[in-house]
């Protein structure tokens, strides 16, 4: 289940959702870019003392290393379990899909987000959808529900707190 939040508080409403469900973060996947962390988790900002917050800035300087030795350097942050800052891309993530581009290496990067969300399991339009929500400052979740119940109240919250293009 995947959904694009435009704003710091619908982001970190849906964030507690799932952390309130017992969902941890090897489970939920957040993508968001280095501005919108920036924006509105970044050191002075309001979000910086939350917990969503406090995840977002984990391993900040890291991500700045990254760069020729892209696939170990990915793999062993994936591995410690922070967050990666993927340079041309200007991309901050973190759960399983970061994982997964760590098992891919600097190939799983090629196609772009949009290559690695189609990789992940999600339909190319709405891979194209979040990656323009993005763009323009969203943030995207995602989590594989544990059960149908758990979906069905994912979804009526999701919708509750402004999320778009929410996809089961």
């Amino acid at each position: 289940m995947t959904g694009l939040f435009r704003d710091r508080e619908s982001t970190e409403r849906a964030y507690n959702s799932l952390r309130a469900r017992g969902y941890t973060d090897e489970e939920i996947n957040v993508m968001m870019s280095d501005e919108t962390r920036d924006k509105y988790w970044g050191e002075g900002t309001q979000g910086a003392d939350t917990e969503l917050g406090n995840k977002a800035l984990e391993g900040t300087g890291a991500g700045a290393a990254i760069g020729g030795t892209l696939g170990a350097i990915i793999g062993g942050i994936a591995a410690i379990g922070t967050n990666l800052l993927i340079p041309g891309l200007g991309l901050v993530v973190w759960g399983p899909l970061a994982a997964a581009l760590a098992g891919a290496g600097a190939g799983g990067l090629t196609g772009g987000l949009v290559g690695a969300l189609i990789g992940w399991g999600i339909p190319e339009e709405h891979a194209k959808r979040y990656e323009a929500g993005i763009k323009e400052g969203g943030t995207v979740l995602g989590v594989t529900p544990r059960t149908p119940e758990d979906a069905e109240y994912f979804e009526k919250e999701w919708r509750g707190y402004r999320g778009e293009h929410i996809y089961r």
